[in-house]
């Protein structure tokens, strides 16, 4: 799932970064690969302190082919997109010299606009869209420490438990889902990931860069 989130920075990110003079040629690779890892930390970070529901309500509410028609909006005032646009806007700044309102108009186009696409493919059912999989996003974030029904042996259906949310299912309590013990398992599995990263090198950020040229 990683590569199908680098190929949206990058779909986004010809304009706001590639085709941006404020951003030097030298470097748009590296701009948007701390793109894709403000995104993939940002979504982590919530999952490991146990806010997987409020990942969920951003899915649930936040694309713009939703119902609810929140969209880029909907994103703008949604803390968890503040709080990712923030750390960029704050990243660009201080490691790529650009000043304040290049780096906030960069930072406020491209996440919004890149998490939009993730959510509206994921929660889509279209054929182009198949490779879009919130098992395949929870694995990958998680780095595997949450069983999904897309790893060996079985596990939690996360796309199922999407749909049932996005169809309206409120808190997921009616088809079997026990919210709170998943809630619990993406957390452990969060926070187990975190360990095993936080003496390994590069991870996560360098296959980011790996994908990205």
């Amino acid at each position: 799932m990683l590569d199908q989130l680098v190929n949206l920075v990058k779909q986004f990110g010809q304009d706001t970064v590639v085709d941006n003079p404020e951003v030097p040629n030298e470097y748009n690779q590296e701009v948007m690969a701390d793109a894709t890892k403000t995104i993939t930390s940002g979504l982590q970070n919530v999952m490991a302190g146990g806010g997987f529901q409020n990942i969920l309500d951003l899915f649930k509410g936040g694309g713009s082919s939703s119902s609810s028609g929140n969209g880029i909006g909907g994103l703008l005032k949604n803390p968890m997109v503040t709080m990712m646009i923030g750390y960029f806007i704050n990243k660009l700044v201080s490691k790529y010299k650009m000043s304040a309102s290049s780096a906030n108009n960069l930072a406020s186009n491209l996440i919004p606009n890149v998490l939009d696409g993730l959510i509206n493919k994921t929660v889509s059912h279209a054929p182009e869209n198949d490779a879009f999989d919130f098992n395949d996003l929870i694995g990958s974030l998680t780095g595997g420490n949450v069983a999904t029904s897309e790893s060996s042996g079985g596990g939690f259906n996360f796309q199922g438990l999407l749909d049932q949310f996005v169809g309206g299912g409120g808190n997921a309590g009616g088809n079997g889902f026990d919210l709170q013990d998943i809630i619990g398992r993406v957390t452990n599995g969060m926070q187990q990931n975190q360990q095993q990263s936080s003496g390994g090198g590069g991870g996560i950020m360098d296959m980011i860069k790996g994908l990205i040229s």
